[in-house]
């Protein structure tokens, strides 16, 4: 195989990853890289990729484990390359698939920090309500914690997603599948302070509609903003746990499971890949959802 045709062929994967498996960018990125440390191998060796067989992963796996990659980066890269040879037998490129016998390494299960209630108030008392961006950033740990967003779905919150009065905001999560999560008073409370500030924003035209916008760049908020935004108020709060915005998801869905509630309920508010499936099933509606929430969650207790 040529390099025309095997850019021919990985063209056509990204497109089924981006169409039909509805992947992000980032995790279609993500695939493309560590297929091409494979592809890169081989090359070495003149292989054609067409006519790999089960012994070339293997070298393939040790190589990597030999230059440091842990368990978990040599789990993910090798299941990136077993989903394009997947691929390539389902489009009939080949016959029989080369990885179908290939053994994966365990996967490590390390369990992530999450924070207490106690320790999200800790780190909205060092936020400087007197500065330009400070009712913002209290807006955002609220509504991280009160709703167990991924921080792509804060980032992409619009005003238009919002249904404060009924206490619901729409999220739009992974392959763009949107959902329904209920949101406490006092993030409604954060969030109507903010929009007093946000009133004063010039923000450019297109991005009017987004919810947490940047005073410099006049936009919404990027995931690196709002990582290392998170980062300055955890090391002010002294808090020494490793903390990033999906370390407040973690600690919604801990903070539900501990409370009572049904786990089904936390899967489908978490917006998890599986849960249209797990929905026939279980019939799951958002009456139900809401309370589930309103039930077990500490920020929805504190309210009654």
């Amino acid at each position: 195989m040529d390099e025309n045709e095997l850019q021919g062929l990985l063209r056509r994967y990204y497109q089924y990853l981006k169409l039909e498996k509805a992947y992000s960018d980032n995790t279609i990125d993500a695939y493309i890289r560590d297929l091409t440390k494979f592809f890169n191998f081989i090359k070495n060796y003149n292989i054609d990729p067409l006519q790999v067989e089960l012994t070339h992963f293997h070298q393939f796996a040790a190589a990597i484990i030999d230059i440091g990659i842990g368990a978990t980066s040599l789990y993910r890269i090798l299941m990136g390359v077993k989903s394009f040879y997947k691929f390539l037998v389902m489009t009939c490129v080949i016959d029989d698939d080369p990885t179908e016998l290939l053994e994966f390494p365990q996967k490590p299960q390390h369990l992530p920090d999450i924070l207490t209630v106690e320790e999200v108030d800790m780190i909205e008392s060092v936020i400087d309500l007197s500065s330009p961006d400070g009712q913002r950033n209290k807006a955002i740990i609220e509504v991280l914690f009160s709703c167990g967003l991924r921080v792509s779905e804060l980032c992409g919150l619009k005003l238009s997603d919002l249904f404060l009065d009924e206490q619901f905001i729409k999220v739009t999560g992974k392959g763009s599948k949107q959902r329904l999560v209920p949101i406490s008073k006092k993030a409604i409370n954060e969030l109507n302070l903010y929009f007093i500030d946000r009133c004063h924003v010039e923000i450019k035209p297109g991005y009017e509609d987004y919810v947490f916008v940047s005073r410099l760049r006049k936009k919404n908020l990027s995931r690196i903003m709002i990582f290392h935004m998170i980062k300055e108020l955890a090391e002010l709060a002294g808090i020494q746990k490793n903390i990033s915005p999906h370390t407040f998801r973690h600690s919604f869905a801990t903070s539900l499971l501990e409370g009572g509630a049904n786990l089904r309920a936390i899967q489908a508010m978490l917006g998890h890949e599986s849960i249209s499936t797990t929905e026939m099933y279980t019939h799951i509606d958002t009456s139900h959802l809401r309370e589930e929430i309103l039930t077990h969650h500490p920020r929805y207790k504190m309210n009654k």
